[in-house]
């Protein structure tokens, strides 16, 4: 299947009625989501319609890593940004560069966390209010899926 077929498709589903579609052609498939409400989920910076798609890869091709935490005990008053989309997180604009945040750092609104990298677009979770980040739960460069908890943080 080619790109601008995944982008077409992308696009009817973000159109229509439908919360899930997933297509199957021989060995490739792919899934759509639509975003559900509630939760914490902050908004991801880019052109992309409003659903995720994750790209099956054969077996011996996937490589995923876990986050360091699958279920993070959450303290008290923090609460836990989740991804808002499928993609591998990157804490930093490069591998050279500083990370966007530190455990105890301080946030204003519409900084940005994280770049989550989804089909070659990058895209840039912003804070959704002023917090403080208490732990960052995933490790550089690990695939994450939508809801994989990123950072447990606290409002200020």
């Amino acid at each position: 299947m080619k790109l601008d077929d995944i982008f077409t498709i992308m696009d009817k589903f973000s159109a229509s009625n439908l919360d899930v579609i997933k297509i199957k052609d021989g060995d490739f498939s792919i899934e759509l989501k639509k975003h559900p409400q509630g939760g914490v989920v902050l908004p991801a910076q880019s052109t992309a319609p409003a659903v995720y798609a994750q790209t099956v890869l054969p077996a011996d091709q996937q490589q995923v890593s876990q986050p360091v935490s699958e279920n993070p005990t959450v303290s008290a008053g923090a609460e836990i940004v989740t991804s808002p989309i499928v993609g591998t997180f990157y804490r930093a604009p490069s591998p050279d560069a500083l990370p966007f945040v530190e455990e105890g750092q301080k946030v204003k609104k519409g900084d940005t966390l994280c770049i989550i990298e989804a089909m070659k677009i990058m895209n840039e979770l912003e804070a959704e209010y002023d917090m403080e980040i208490v732990r960052v739960l995933v490790e550089n460069g690990t695939m994450v899926e939508y809801g994989t908890p990123l950072f447990e943080v606290k409002k200020i």
